[in-house]
């Protein structure tokens, strides 16, 4: 079965600041690369969403690494996924 993905404008507003901060302090590759492994990352989960580590109790949250610096946190839904949004991962840690 494969899940439509939608991403929250949560995700968008994160998504899009990870990427300001890649083109800031590196270079339009390393974006590129950034995006890259995002959307790889986004097709998996559309396959498997059930493949990366839940994060709540409930086990509707979960946590995929796009690279070891960022994170995705998703939502499975009964016929999509809603990826909620991006975490840099040297940020303070954060509760679901």
């Amino acid at each position: 079965m494969h899940f439509d993905v939608i991403f929250s404008d949560e995700a968008d507003d994160t998504f899009e600041c990870i990427g300001e901060q890649i083109m800031a302090k590196w270079s339009e590759k390393e974006l590129k690369e950034f995006r890259r492994r995002a959307y790889k990352v986004t097709e998996i989960i559309s396959k498997f969403p059930l493949i990366f580590q839940a994060v709540n109790k409930a086990q509707t949250v979960r946590k995929a690494f796009v690279h070891k610096n960022c994170s995705m946190f998703y939502r499975v839904g009964d016929t999509y996924i809603e990826v909620l949004f991006f975490w840099d991962n040297r940020q303070d840690p954060i509760f679901l």
